[in-house]
């Protein structure tokens, strides 16, 4: 039987679902670091120390300025992830994502230039941690959540909230979820009116 999905419940996590923040890390890696040899590919894992060989200290600084946003390079969307939000603000006035980052920081902006004219359909929740996505899902009625970590999709899950997990390689082991290969998947398992 395939799940059908009230865009009405949904929501989403963002790096990883929506931007693609690893090709962003893979860009800063070349062009601040001057490191060319990590592949998407290569991030098998979540925690980018325990898949990648790479001094912590470029690690770090890498990671720090996704955050801050201190890139010169362009963070890029998923594919399909524009329109499908659009659609989504366009058909029930509410885009919600929740991030474990502790401020939205410059995804703000991009967000914004993201979702065009249904920016102001959008709210960015900034919870600070994996583990406090769960309580503002269920605040605000989220019946799915679309993430690409594993052990998020478990937390939610044991709340009573349906995980849809974004395939990335670094959760290809994961098949204990309903999941999906890409935003038109996703796009297709949604109920629009």
């Amino acid at each position: 039987m395939m799940t059908m999905i009230d865009p009405e419940y949904l929501a989403f996590d963002i790096d990883g679902v929506i931007a693609d923040t690893m090709q962003l890390f893979i860009d800063i890696l070349r062009d601040h670091y001057q490191i060319d040899s990590v592949r998407y590919e290569d991030i098998t894992a979540y925690r980018l120390d325990q898949c990648l060989d790479l001094d912590e200290k470029v690690l770090e600084g890498a990671l720090k300025q996704i955050l801050n946003g201190g890139y010169q390079v362009t963070l890029k969307a998923i594919p399909g992830a524009g329109s499908v939000l659009r659609r989504i603000g366009k058909t029930t006035g509410r885009i919600l994502m929740v991030t474990a980052r502790s401020e939205p920081g410059p995804l703000d902006d991009w967000m914004s230039n993201l979702l065009d004219g249904q920016y102001s359909s959008a709210k960015i929740v900034a919870t600070g941690s994996h583990e406090h996505k769960t309580e503002i899902l269920l605040a605000h009625g989220v019946r799915w959540f679309v993430e690409d970590r594993p052990e998020t999709c478990e937390l939610i899950k044991a709340a009573g909230i349906e995980p849809i997990l974004f395939r990335q390689p670094w959760n290809r082991e994961s098949m204990d979820f309903l999941h999906v290969e890409s935003w038109l998947e996703l796009q297709q398992k949604i109920v629009f009116p």
